[in-house]
């Protein structure tokens, strides 16, 4: 790290507090600042250049700096550079986007409304959820139920559907009313001999046990990632989803289908939920919805859920939920534009044919020493590291080998994301099979430096 006083690490230590950062080892080795961006490719303020194998978070699907993106924001921000939708206030680029989103959703859905973040999203449909409950007269209908290991977000309600200890050890979290099924993780959570179909029976039968235990009347909804992000990149067993639907059917509980790393082309599908064919009742939206150029994220809801709401404003006077950037015009443009871009450049089946690729040249590693298991659809995957192949321990604790992996591979051109032992990679949507090769090779280069390493 450059230790002049006044570089611009120095400062960063000096006052600026990190996201999913250890706060005291930042203060020993500073942070690495990223200068520019340019398709799949970023550059450090050293000049050294990294294939973004993560698309930032899981995010930049039209990769970075696309002109066209640069160039709608620019002309709404000369237009109208602000403006909200409270009070029956709207303007022309969230009314194109919101006719989009609702109109493109695989199943039939009413509205949409928009927030800034996942996370807000994810709140937001909380609050609708507790809204609709009592405008149906059913005020016990409350609890809303996830998964371990499930991500949905950070704000104190998504945080507490999110199921993985660092974001609700020291918070207090979760919040009541929210509950944890199990996980969907074939390979890390089947019993021994277990098939996949008696795995899935075993997930519904474990749902429909919670559903019992808590009285299926205050149970409003089940949320999922229809392939989980954060907790691993988890890809259910094929009859999973089916399975759980059937259970949430039974017991007229809605299902929340939290898009925001599937949807926009990310599982060679337009969404995840036709990818796994889910039947949603609100679907959530955010990162490739914008490309992450500008925050901005959205529900999309069925009548289902709308016309109790729409009942319930008119008996109050008002739905008093909102957000001062919600709907945020020049957000919305960039949106709007990131779509198109998405649809006419064919971004969806590049995710699926090279998303393919991608699968198979890392499916390629599953017998180096390391590798437990290599899992994913279309351009989302992960490789889950062990120290034991036949134990699937890890090294000393969990962890290690993927702090490790993740090193390596940055040393090597490439920014991937560890999640304790599982790496993970989610490239921007653009990318080519000659780019998945570099970042595959760079990979392997760093699984045998770690090898190396491990031995000595």
């Amino acid at each position: 790290m450059d230790k002049q006083p006044n570089s611009p690490e120095a400062r960063d230590i000096q006052y600026h507090l990190h996201s999913y950062t250890n706060a005291r080892r930042h203060q020993e080795i500073g942070p690495m600042i990223l200068e520019k961006g340019d398709g799949i490719y970023v550059e450090d303020n050293n000049g050294k250049r990294y294939i973004e194998g993560l698309a930032g978070l899981w995010s930049v699907g039209v990769g970075f700096s696309e002109q066209r993106l640069v160039d709608a924001a620019t002309k709404q921000m000369q237009k109208l550079p602000y403006y909200h939708n409270f009070g029956h206030k709207s303007h022309g680029p969230v009314i194109d986007l919101a006719e989009k989103l609702v109109t493109m959703a695989p199943v039939p859905m009413s509205k949409a409304f928009f927030t800034n973040s996942g996370s807000e999203a994810n709140d937001t449909a909380i609050k609708m959820l507790w809204y609709r409950s009592n405008a149906l007269g059913q005020p016990q209908r409350k609890k809303i139920i996830s998964r371990k290991r499930g991500y949905h977000g950070v704000t104190i309600a998504a945080a507490s559907l999110t199921g993985l200890p660092a974001n609700q050890l020291s918070f207090d979290l979760p919040i009541a009313n929210i509950l944890h099924t199990s996980c969907p993780h074939y390979w890390r959570e089947a019993l021994p001999g277990e098939t996949e179909e008696q795995f899935t029976d075993r997930m519904a039968a474990d749902l429909e046990a919670m559903i019992l235990a808590e009285g299926p009347e205050t149970i409003a909804a089940f949320i999922g990632e229809p392939i989980m992000g954060a907790g691993g990149v988890v890809v259910p067993p094929d009859s999973y989803w089916a399975k759980i639907q059937a259970v949430l059917k039974k017991y007229d509980i809605l299902l929340i289908a939290d898009e925001v790393i599937c949807g926009f082309g990310r599982t060679g599908n337009m969404f995840g939920t036709e990818t796994f064919k889910m039947q949603p009742d609100i679907m959530v939206f955010s990162k490739q919805l914008s490309s992450s150029y500008l925050p901005i994220s959205a529900l999309v809801v069925n009548d289902k859920v709308f016309e109790p709401l729409a009942d319930e404003s008119n008996k109050i006077g008002t739905f008093g939920h909102g957000y001062t950037g919600g709907a945020h015009p020049v957000a919305a443009a960039v949106a709007n534009e990131n779509i198109k871009i998405i649809e006419e450049n064919n971004l969806v089946a590049n995710a699926r044919e090279v998303g393919a690729h991608m699968q198979k040249r890392l499916r390629e590693l599953a017998d180096h020493p390391l590798v437990g298991e290599v899992r994913g659809k279309g351009l989302i995957a992960a490789v889950e590291l062990v120290a034991d192949k036949q134990t699937k321990e890890p090294l000393e604790k969990a962890g290690n080998l993927g702090l490790m992996a993740n090193n390596a591979l940055l040393n090597n051109g490439v920014i991937c994301r560890n999640m304790l032992d599982t790496v993970a990679f989610c490239p921007p949507l653009i990318i080519n099979e000659k780019q998945v090769d570099e970042m595959v090779g760079a990979f392997a280069k760093a699984l045998d430096t770690v090898a190396a390493e491990v031995k000595k």
